[in-house]
Parts: structure tokens; sequence; C-alpha cells
């Protein structure tokens, strides 16, 4: 094979993997945070959009932001009320660490993930690439 061919192919590749990658990237995103505050209250007002995008029991999600927040947590209809007055910026970067630790694929990246539990070690597993590995974290 002559080095030229190579390369037009080794470029072909990398068109298609660049195409892939934006595809995968963009499919999933976060909503922006909506946020009300009624006195020492804090409404997050689209709560109920992040567990459907996320594809994770919303008990769990909000388990998870109340306990980082350390403060009480309740869902009222499709928003969750939190104690205090939270800054929309704080909730966006817990959002955005709930999907490191507990979505998004450590192989390949891909938010197509699940939880199952063996005994008592919960594990993500990607749809995408099959990777199977431990959530270190109680909010599977």
């Amino acid at each position: 094979m002559a080095k030229a061919d190579y390369e037009k192919m080794l470029k072909r590749i990398e068109k298609n993997l660049v195409k892939h990658s934006k595809v995968t990237d963009g499919r999933f995103e976060l909503p922006p945070v909506d946020v009300m505050w009624e006195g020492q209250k804090t409404y997050l007002r689209n709560f109920a959009e992040y567990p459907k995008i996320m594809r994770r029991d919303p008990a769990k999600l909000l388990q998870y932001l109340s306990k980082e927040f350390a403060v009480p947590a309740e869902r009222v209809g499709d928003s969750a009320m939190f104690t205090g007055k939270r800054d929309p910026d704080d909730f966006t970067r817990l959002l955005k660490i709930y999907v490191t630790d507990y979505i998004s694929c450590i192989t390949c990246q891909s938010p197509d993930t699940r939880i199952e539990k063996e005994k008592r070690i919960h594990f993500l597993i990607c749809e995408a690439c099959g990777a199977k590995s431990t959530i270190k974290g109680k909010y599977a």
C-alpha cells in the first residue's frame, strides 16, 4: 500500500471519528438550571428534567443534592425544594460532578450507561462499549 493511500485513509477515519464524537457530546446536554427563591427556600423548578435525561432514579439524585448541600430537600411536583438560599451555579457544578461520577463511562465517556447492583457493590455498565466499573459513591 502506498504511503499516500494510507494517509488518505487515516484522514478519512479521523473525519468520521470527529463527527461521531460531536454527535455524542451534543446529544447529552443538561438543561440550564431554573432556580426560584422563596424566603429561605430554594426551588429547583426543572428538577424532573434531570433524572429523565440522565436515566437515573429521581430519589437518588435528590438524595445526592441534599447531602452535598448538607440541607434537607424534598420533591414538590416537578421541582425540588432545598432549605436555604442556593446559587444556580452550585446546582450546575454538582450536576456536572454527578454526571462524571455516576453517568459517564470511564472508558469511552458515553452517557449510555446503567447501574447494576451485585451483592453490595454497584457497577456502572456502559451500553456503548460494554465496560464495567465500580461506583465509588453511594448515590447510584
